[in-house]
């Protein structure tokens, strides 16, 4: 089994755990509170800022191999889900540029950051936001919410393209020099901040 299916196996309870939390299922309903999303998505906004950060910090240390993939990760972080971020915060009235960090996004923005100094560890650190919601996303597309806005959000992580971005950042850990014990550390400690993550600021 390669390192980027076991860290599935083992996170998979905690993507289980994001499913049962009330933000996410407001979400697959498509009844959660318009305060409740309008947080998260500031929160999650300035969260895939530093996101990007993480990307070009790697790709900096990056072998030949995996050079355009951080790029091309970084670059669709950038245009592509901050361009829904910027879409649905018109439709939520939510104010991205004047948001400030909660503590759940700068507890999990400085951690990704520090780990990134490292080729491998940034990349087992990065991989739970990557393959959590590439997972939420298919799991919610089953029964998508009716709420127009919610099943946009849905249909962007369900999405075969992210999903094969997903597999990349999948192939670039299993490529990596990094030892299996450290890895599930970081991994599991990410999962644990995606689960966080979801408790917004009110």
């Amino acid at each position: 089994m390669s390192l980027a299916a076991h860290l599935e196996e083992l996170g998979r309870p905690l993507v289980d755990n994001q499913l049962a939390h009330p933000t996410v299922a407001g979400i697959a309903a498509g009844d959660l509170a318009e305060p409740i999303f309008r947080s998260w998505l500031e929160q999650d906004y300035l969260f895939l800022l530093d996101y990007v950060r993480v990307f070009s910090r790697l790709a900096w240390q990056a072998p030949a191999a995996h050079l355009g993939d951080l790029v091309d990760l970084a670059h669709a972080t950038y245009h592509e889900e901050l361009s829904l971020h910027r879409s649905l915060a018109a439709e939520f009235d939510a104010d991205l540029d004047g948001a400030t960090k909660g503590g759940p996004c700068v507890a999990y923005t400085a951690f990704l950051l520090e780990s990134a100094a490292d080729y491998g560890e940034g990349l087992a650190a990065l991989y739970p936001c990557m393959w959590g919601y590439s997972t939420l996303g298919s799991i919610l597309a089953r029964n998508p919410p009716a709420e127009p806005r919610y099943r946009r959000w849905v249909d962007t992580y369900a999405d075969p393209g992210f999903a094969a971005l997903t597999r990349r950042c999948a192939q670039m850990l299993d490529d990596a020099d990094i030892e299996q014990a450290r890895a599930e550390e970081l991994f599991l400690a990410s999962m644990h901040h995606e689960l966080a993550f979801w408790d917004v600021p009110r």
